[in-house]
């Protein structure tokens, strides 16, 4: 542990300041009050940085109730910390402590050229934001490509440190046919766009992977919001992270802290039927399977949604 430990040289680094909704075209105001040189709070949300694996700076951004059960949000492939708002300016910030990151390459994180193949550089991003805000057996909700970095935390250090884990529609293997096989058609089509150096390329693919994800689309506000956290990804970044190649089908029969997956019927992106591989290697897993959601539960029936989750944390 002491080795993997100091990859990970945790500490937090000056934040500027960061108005994430003129970056990304929105423009409702929002006050902003600075803290102390290393973190702000923009509409009771606190931003800060974290050194995570190889020294790439993470940015993170916590709310809710700081002696509440801690619920770690890892969004998917081209997202930001944005894709759970639903969820942070929620109830479940009266009860628990909520905190969501961008990982590496995405959002306001660093965005190096190299590392997205390094399970532990992975790994350590998890432990850096864990460790640095003393986040006490938190629950890991990982969504889509969520659920890999997830595994690539658990497979380098176990679970002790955590209370629990919930995959959101989400992937455990890269790489192969048989991980290609959940995949839609539809999704794997687009694929190739997400790697376009040509921005209408690559907005094309990247606007139509959004309008899969929502049983009913977002609005345009919203719609144009995404797109430009989606956009701000670079295509390297996304072609390095569906390059990679792994299986964690030894890992996930030996997890034995409390699981919960949740998944869209709806989903046209990846298969509802990968419910089934979850049952038989997690025994013990907590299924719900959300009928009135697509890619996106979490967006397409917040409601229910956060009480799944409510009520999971609330089991452990």
């Amino acid at each position: 542990m002491g080795a993997r430990a100091a990859v990970c040289q945790v500490r937090r680094t000056t934040c500027p300041r960061l108005d994430i909704a003129t970056r990304y075209g929105h423009t409702e105001r929002r006050d902003k009050l600075m803290l102390t040189a290393n973190t702000m709070i923009t509409s009771g949300l606190t931003h800060t940085y974290i050194t995570g694996g190889g020294g790439v700076r993470l940015h993170v951004v916590e709310t809710g109730n700081p002696r509440g059960r801690a619920i770690l949000f890892v969004h998917g492939t081209s997202q930001s910390w944005l894709t759970w708002r639903r969820q942070m300016s929620s109830d479940l910030a009266n009860d628990h402590r909520l905190v969501a990151l961008d990982l590496r390459g995405h959002g306001q994180s660093d965005k190096p050229r190299e590392g997205y193949a390094d399970t532990m550089l992975w790994a350590n991003d998890i432990l850096a934001v864990t460790r640095e805000l003393h986040m006490e057996q938190p629950v890991l909700c990982g969504w889509s490509y969520g659920p890999i970095v997830i595994l690539d935390y658990v497979r380098e250090y176990g679970e002790d440190d955590i209370g629990g884990v919930s995959f959101v529609d989400g992937l455990t293997k890269l790489g192969s046919d048989e991980a290609l096989s959940v995949l839609s058609p539809k999704m794997l089509s687009l694929v190739p766009g997400f790697f376009a150096t040509e921005a209408e390329e690559t907005v094309r693919s990247l606007t139509s992977l959004l309008r899969m994800c929502f049983v009913q689309e977002p609005s345009s506000e919203d719609l144009y919001l995404m797109l430009g956290y989606n956009v701000a990804v670079p295509p390297y970044v996304r072609q390095a992270l569906f390059s990679r190649s792994l299986n964690n089908d030894d890992l996930l029969p030996t997890i034995r802290k409390p699981v919960l997956v949740v998944h869209g019927a709806q989903d046209p992106v990846v298969n509802p039927a990968i419910i089934d591989q979850y049952k038989a290697s997690i025994t013990h897993a907590q299924i719900q399977l959300m009928p009135d959601a697509g890619h996106a539960p979490f967006w397409d029936d917040a409601e229910t949604f956060n009480e799944h989750l409510r009520t999971f944390c609330e089991s452990l």
